[in-house]
């Protein structure tokens, strides 16, 4: 379980990378008006499969370590971060970021696929970094920074 915590929280890096790089060029690519490339297809394609695979990794985790099972001990901080925000917070980015690649794909113009992705993946940019247990959060959720 270790080695999984470990690339779940090292792999949060790559993830949100791409998500902030996306999220520029498609605020870049509507202001400036420019045209939607292969790059930005593809840049949202890789965002999304890095979602899915933290997805993968973190519902492992959460099954596999028991956190489900704390449920019913929501007065503890800690159990609540990890059982309910940051599992609901993540879970709703990983729906935003699919949904917003599937629809920026079927988009009739460039500037719709620009603002498609602008708001779905903006939105859950929002929500990832709201939802990380940063080192310099309170005590209760703090983890390392890899």
């Amino acid at each position: 379980m270790n080695a999984l915590i470990a690339a779940h929280s090292g792999l949060r890096w790559i993830a949100l990378l791409l998500l902030i790089v996306v999220v520029v060029k498609a605020i870049a690519g509507l202001t400036g008006k420019k045209t939607f490339q292969p790059l930005d297809k593809k840049l949202a394609t890789f965002t999304v499969l890095s979602f899915h695979l933290q997805a993968v990794l973190g519902f492992i985790l959460y099954f596999g370590n028991g956190w489900v099972s704390l449920m019913g001990e929501m007065k503890d901080a800690s159990i609540r971060f990890f059982t309910v925000e940051h599992t609901l917070g993540m879970l709703i980015a990983v729906i935003l970021v699919t949904i917003g690649s599937a629809k920026s794909k079927r988009a009739a113009t460039d500037e719709k696929k620009f603002k498609t992705i602008a708001w779905m993946f903006g939105i859950a940019l929002v929500l990832v970094l709201a939802s990380i247990p940063w080192p310099f959060r309170e005590m209760f959720a703090a983890r390392g920074w890899f």
